[in-house]
C-alpha cells in the first residue's frame, strides 16, 4: 500500500440554484485575459441539456477518456502515440469554436454615436475573434434559456441512452443544475495524452496543472479529456485548465468558486488513497463496478495502518489529521451519498456529486401529497424512473440501484429531521430502513444543511514552513498570462495592467507570520515593485524612499 493525498470536492446538487456566481468569480480570477474569452474553468449546466462544450459527453464522437481492451488493459480511447502523430497538425476529434461558442462583444460606438433620426440605434454583436458582425446562437449557459425545450432535449447525450418514453415525459418531470470544474482525476487521460509532457499531477495534493513553459499547443489534452475541461488559448498558443485555485489551497483557503457559492453547496477536503490500486480499480471489467472500485480506493484516515503508511510517504501529521476531519471522506465512504461524474470514462474523477432529491420531492408535492413523508418519497422513487435513470447515466454508469440507495438515504434524512425540527417524537425505524443509525442521520443532516465554514472546507496549509512565502510569490503558477515569464506584454488583469505581479492572498497564516517575524515579510524573497498596500511596515523595500546620491536612504523627517 502506497498512501498519497488528494484534494477533492463534493457538490450537493440539491442546493444549486443556477445563479452562476461561481462561474463569474472564477472568470474574474483566472480567465479574464485576451485569448480566454470563451474559457470557463467553472460552468453551470442545466440538466437535461447538451452541456458545454456542446454534447461533450458523446465519446463516440470526441473519444475522450480510457477504454478497457480485450486483454483487460487500459488504452486511451483517442488512440496511442502513433495514431496521434497521424493527426497532430489536424485533429478532427476536438471540439471547434462552434461547439463552445464564438465570444462576442457589442458595437457600443454605433449606439452612442448614432445621429438623430426616426430609427432607434442598436449595438449589434461583433466577434471578439474576427471583429466582424455575428449572430449569437450559442454560449456556455445557453441551456439555461432553452433547457427542456424541443430544441435542446433531443441532443442530450444522456437522454439518448434511454428510451423514447423518457424523452416524451421529460419536460413535465424534472430539471436541475450541474456545476462543473476540472475533475483532477486520479487517472487523468489529459496527462497521458500530452505529447510534450506539459500536464502533470502534483504528488503532494493531486492537483492537475499545465506547465506553460513545456506546453507546445498540440491540443491532444483537449481531445483526451472526456469532460472537455482543458482549453486552448488561441493567443498564447498554450493549453489552460482549472488549477483548483492552488495558490489559495496552499494557504488554507478554499477555491474561488467554493468561497463565493451562494448555496454553500461545495465541500473541499483532503482524502488519502492507495496509489498502487488506481490502475486495478480503473480496469475493472464492468462499468457499473467502477463506482465501488473507486470508493474502495479512498482509505480510512483513522486506520492505524493507513496513518503509518501516510507517514512513511512523508505526509505530515497535520495533513493526516485534516484527512480525518475531511467532509469528503464522510460523504463518500461514511454516509455514501456522493457519486463520481461519469465513472465509465475510467479517469477516477475526484469531484463528486450528491444527486438531487428535489425532482422527486417536486413531483410528489405537485400531485398534492406530502413531499417530506417517507412513504411518499420511497413510493415516488419506485414510480418515477425517469430522474433515477437519468442520474444513473450521469453518476453510476447506468446502475440505478446505487442512485436509488443514495436517494433513499436523503429521503430518510428529510423525513426524520422533520420530526426533530417540529419537536415531535423521532421515528427510529426511518434511519433503520436505510441502514443508518439516528446519530448518523443527524450528523449527515448537520453536514449537509448546517455545516459552518471550517467544516465545509478542511484544507491543510501546504508546506508548513514555507506557506507564507508561497502565498506571496506563487512563482511556479501553471497558468501563465500575457506579460508572464518572458512571453507577452501585458498583465493578468487586462490588456494594460503592467508587468507580472505576485499572487497575494491575505490570510490568517500570512498575517500571523508577518506580525511575529523580525524582518521584512512582504515580497521579501521575490519583490516586484513597491506597493504600499502590501508593505507591512517592516524593513525598507528598495525604492520606497528617495535616496541621496550616496545611495543611503533619506532619513524620515
Amino acid at each position: 500500500m502506497k498512501v498519497m493525498a488528494q484534494m477533492a470536492m463534493v457538490m450537493n446538487l440539491d442546493k444549486c440554484i443556477g445563479c452562476h456566481t461561481c462561474s463569474v468569480t472564477c472568470k474574474q480570477a483566472w480567465t479574464n485575459r485576451s485569448g480566454t474569452e470563451y474559457v470557463w474553468f467553472n460552468n453551470v449546466e442545466t440538466r437535461p441539456g447538451q452541456g458545454y462544450p456542446r454534447r461533450y459527453e458523446d465519446q463516440e464522437k470526441w473519444r475522450g477518456g480510457w477504454v478497457r481492451d480485450k486483454k483487460g488493459r487500459l488504452r486511451l480511447r483517442d488512440g496511442g502515440r502513433i495514431h496521434k502523430l497521424t493527426r497532430i497538425f489536424s485533429n478532427p476529434k476536438m471540439p471547434s469554436i462552434d461547439d463552445y461558442y464564438e465570444p462576442w462583444t457589442y458595437d457600443y460606438e454605433n449606439l452612442t454615436t448614432a445621429p438623430l433620426g426616426n430609427d432607434i440605434p442598436v449595438a449589434p454583436p461583433r466577434s471578439l475573434i474576427s471583429g466582424k458582425p455575428m449572430k449569437v446562437e450559442w454560449s456556455a449557459n445557453w441551456d439555461d434559456d432553452l433547457g427542456g425545450s424541443p430544441e435542446i432535449v433531443p441532443e442530450d447525450p444522456i437522454l439518448q441512452k434511454v428510451n423514447e418514453d423518457v424523452r416524451l415525459q421529460l419536460e413535465e418531470t424534472f430539471m436541475f443544475y450541474l456545476p462543473r470544474i476540472c475533475e483532477h482525476c486520479l487517472n487523468p487521460s489529459c496527462v497521458a495524452s500530452c505529447p510534450s509532457g506539459a500536464i502533470y499531477k502534483r504528488s503532494e495534493d493531486g492537483i492537475v496543472l499545465v506547465d506553460q513553459d513545456r506546453c507546445r499547443g498540440w491540443r491532444m489534452c483537449v481531445s483526451g479529456c472526456p469532460y472537455k475541461k482543458v482549453y486552448f488559448n488561441h493567443k498564447t498558443g498554450k493549453a489552460e485548465k482549472c488549477t483548483f485555485c492552488y495558490p489559495r489551497i496552499e494557504v488554507g483557503l478554499p477555491t474561488v468558486c467554493a468561497e463565493t457559492c451562494v448555496g454553500r453547496l461545495r465541500y473541499i477536503g483532503l482524502v488519502l488513497y492507495d496509489v498502487d490500486k488506481v490502475l486495478e480499480a480503473a480496469s475493472v471489467e464492468d462499468d457499473k463496478d467502477l463506482y465501488e472500485a473507486q470508493r474502495q480506493l479512498i482509505l480510512d484516515p483513522n486506520d492505524p495502518d493507513v496513518i503509518a503508511g501516510a507517514r512513511a510517504e512523508g505526509i505530515s501529521d497535520e495533513w493526516i489529521a485534516a484527512a480525518g476531519r475531511s467532509p469528503i471522506h464522510a460523504l463518500i465512504n461514511k454516509y455514501k451519498v456522493a457519486l463520481p461524474l461519469h465513472p465509465e470514462y475510467r479517469t477516477m474523477p475526484m469531484v463528486w456529486y450528491i444527486p438531487p432529491l428535489s425532482p422527486v420531492v417536486d413531483a410528489v408535492s405537485r400531485d398534492g401529497h406530502d413531499g417530506e413523508d417517507l412513504g411518499n418519497l420511497f413510493g415516488a422513487l419506485e414510480s418515477l424512473r425517469i430522474p433515477v435513470r437519468y442520474l444513473a447515466e450521469l453518476f453510476t454508469a447506468g446502475d440505478t440501484d446505487v442512485v436509488e440507495g443514495v436517494l433513499h438515504r436523503l429521503s430518510a434524512m428529510r423525513s426524520y429531521m422533520r420530526d426533530v425540527n417540529l419537536g415531535r417524537d423521532t421515528q427510529p425505524h426511518i434511519p433503520q430502513a436505510v441502514g443508518m443509525t439516528e446519530e448518523e442521520i443527524y450528523e449527515m443532516y448537520r453536514l449537509l444543511a448546517l455545516a459552518k465554514y471550517d467544516e465545509r472546507y478542511v484544507i491543510p496549509t501546504a508546506y508548513a514552513n514555507e506557506g507564507h512565502k508561497l502565498e506571496e510569490t506563487a512563482t511556479d503558477c501553471a497558468l501563465s498570462f500575457d506579460g508572464g515569464p518572458g512571453m507577452y506584454e501585458s498583465g493578468p488583469f487586462g490588456e494594460s495592467s503592467g508587468g507580472p505581479v505576485p499572487v497575494a492572498v491575505e490570510t490568517f497564516h500570512a498575517l500571523e507570520q508577518r506580525q511575529t517575524s523580525e524582518g521584512m515579510a512582504a515580497n521579501a524573497s521575490n519583490p516586484s515593485r513597491v506597493n504600499l498596500l502590501n508593505w507591512d511596515g517592516k524593513g525598507v523595500p528598495a525604492g520606497i524612499f528617495p535616496q541621496h546620491r550616496s545611495g543611503d536612504v533619506e532619513e524620515d523627517r
